[in-house]
């Protein structure tokens, strides 16, 4: 059974062909020159270019699959949640292929799809349930309690920025680039002094599992501004050290609310998924604890997998098909 997978919710047109549960092939195209010019995406110009090479991505992926359009069982697609102007190209063209060529078409949730990035690679017997999973990215910021495979409750989500939209506006006040994780991270990666603490780890109690990053964005501002002010500009050194600083916070604001969800809900896994569990801090993170208070810890076993790609929508269609025909 050959799956036709589409991915382009945000500024990576993806596609992918799986046969059963296995990927087969994948194309992304991404987005990151042109979005660097405005330190974020814009939604009209994202779905321009995602217009503009969809056909030529489908070419390459079905040639280096050896596979017809006639060969495919099923189409799916990213529906949302989204950047409207990008989900409609996909959608459109999916939608199209499933009529043209009268296979079933399979929407997609967005967000479902990141946390079922866990099996790619991975036997099903794999993923332990039940677990808790932090989704984090550029658009999203939740908790959830993962029961079984098809059984999911939000228990926990940002209040206002993501941790990943977080990133890319601290890049943009220090003039580093977009996309701002990987250029933090790097940052941060190469600071040699130690960890101050000079901005707030918001709404750490033991109440909820709720996020908040409007007020750290806010306190990086103002330690920028103040730098400059005495400077005049920010030096190398005061970059790594607020990138560092900056990353530090993140990771421990989401380690703490993951392990806080997972000590109250009486699990046996944690999870991570989204483009922000790519980064490398905190996944050493959340292991290093996972292994300590003995949870099974998964993440996708590829960066590639971690932020928007078809491979992610691919195998939810193929779990979602084996659920509604189990033979």
């Amino acid at each position: 059974m050959f799956i036709l997978a589409f991915e382009t919710s945000c500024d990576d047109t993806s596609i992918a062909i799986f046969r059963d549960d296995a990927l087969v092939a994948m194309r992304t195209r991404s987005q990151i020159r042109e979005h660097n010019v405005t330190c974020g995406v814009v939604p009209e110009v994202a779905a321009r270019l995602h217009a503009n090479v969809i056909f030529s991505v489908l070419e390459e992926v079905l040639r280096e699959a050896d596979v017809q359009l006639k060969d495919i069982y099923i189409i799916a697609c990213t529906e949302s949640p989204g950047l409207m102007p990008s989900l409609l190209v996909g959608m459109t063209l999916a939608k199209t292929l499933s009529k043209t060529l009268d296979i079933p078409y399979v929407p997609i949730d967005h967000i479902q799809a990141h946390m079922f990035a866990n099996y790619i690679g991975r036997e099903e017997s794999d993923v332990h349930f039940p677990a808790v999973c932090l989704t984090v990215s550029g658009g999203h910021n939740e908790i959830y309690l993962w029961k079984s495979m098809f059984d999911r409750e939000k228990i926990g989500e940002t209040l206002d920025d993501s941790a990943g939209e977080a990133f890319d506006k601290v890049a943009k006040m220090m003039d580093l680039g977009y996309p701002g994780g990987a250029i933090i991270g790097q940052y941060a990666s190469e600071y040699m002094g130690s960890f101050r603490g000079i901005f707030p780890e918001v709404l750490l109690d033991k109440t909820q599992y709720d996020f908040s990053f409007s007020g750290l964005k806010s306190a990086v501002k103002r330690e920028i501004d103040k730098r400059k002010w005495e400077k005049w500009e920010l030096t190398m050194d005061d970059k790594k050290e607020i990138a560092f600083e900056f990353e530090q916070t993140v990771v421990n604001i989401l380690t703490y609310k993951l392990f806080l969800a997972a000590t109250k809900q009486n699990i046996h896994s944690v999870m991570i998924a989204g483009g922000v569990s790519a980064n490398d801090h905190l996944r050493e993170t959340v292991e290093r604890q996972a292994k300590k208070h003995g949870y099974h810890f998964l993440a996708p076993i590829s960066k590639i997998y971690s932020g928007d790609n078809a491979a992610m929508v691919g195998m939810l269609a193929y779990f979602l098909t084996k659920k509604s025909h189990p033979n």
